[in-house]
């Protein structure tokens, strides 16, 4: 049996992810930002579908500490339950800002988050990956393709703006993929990047201003229901020869962005090992 770790499980697209993938068979390893929040995920799972296999680990992924508590809590399952394989790691926890704030790092959140916590978790899950041949799927979005990263304020701490840092941390989702893709695919492991689209969820009405807030509530209405983005995670993990392409939407290959070059993504991938403290290779 195929395990599959799912960040974001809880809610929207991690959810509809996680129903789909136990539907069809595979082991679902899901994190939650809660233990409340990964009970009620559980129970809906399970409602529909009885005999579904999941486990959930709470950890609130915006601080490193979290993201290498519960990476240890999931290798010990794997080492036990899964035979130290991993098939899938599914990077899909993200956040929306109106204001600069930053973890207990001192990062800016929607980078710490978007960003630096798969880069973390992937890193500490990489073994297993290689093991099984795995893939690692990273959530985008097409506002990746409109903005560039700021290499010399990153945390865009200087002249703060919400939209440009997310744009920005999508873009570092892709680049983060091709820079796993440079390194790895030889080794039998892929990445790719799956633009959702506009989909119905709360991400914009999570710990957000008024106005973002209100925005977001009123832009959702045209967005399509998180269990059409779930269906492109789902055909990504069911080929049987890895597809070639980067980034997908509607279970297709899909253009994006001329700023992912493996020279920008060599530099992010440089910066976010730092930034991290560790080293890939």
């Amino acid at each position: 049996m195929k395990t599959v770790v799912i960040t974001g499980v809880t809610s929207g697209i991690g959810l509809e992810t996680a129903r789909i993938l136990t539907k069809q068979g595979y082991a679902v390893i899901g994190i939650g930002h809660s233990a409340e929040n990964c009970n009620k995920a559980r129970e809906s799972i399970l409602s529909g579908n009885p005999d579904a296999i999941i486990v959930f680990f709470a950890a609130d992924l915006m601080q490193q500490r979290e993201v290498l508590r519960v990476s240890d809590e999931i290798k010990a399952y794997l080492d036990t339950e899964c035979g130290g394989e991993l098939y899938a790691l599914i990077n899909n926890a993200g956040c929306v800002r109106s204001w600069y704030m930053t973890t207990n790092e001192g990062y800016e959140q929607q980078f710490a988050l978007n960003h630096l916590a798969g880069f973390l978790l992937t890193h500490k899950l990489l073994p297993y990956l290689i093991k099984a041949n795995g893939l690692v799927i990273m959530t985008g979005s097409e506002s990746h393709k409109r903005t560039k990263v700021r290499w010399n304020d990153i945390m865009l701490s200087r002249g703060y703006n919400p939209l440009i840092a997310y744009k920005q941390s999508k873009l570092c989702n892709i680049l983060y993929a091709k820079g796993l893709n440079d390194r790895y695919a030889s080794s039998g492991v892929r990445a790719y990047v799956v633009d959702p689209g506009l989909v119905k969820t709360d991400i914009g009405n999570k710990n957000t201003g008024s106005l973002v807030n209100l925005v977001w509530t009123v832009r959702k209405r045209f967005g399509v229901p998180p269990s059409v983005p779930a269906e492109t995670y789902a055909f990504l993990c069911g080929q049987n020869k890895k597809p070639e392409g980067l980034y997908y939407y509607l279970c297709k290959e899909n253009k994006y962005s001329k700023e992912v070059t493996s020279d920008n993504a060599d530099r992010l991938f440089a910066l976010s090992e730092r930034l991290c403290g560790i080293n890939y290779l």
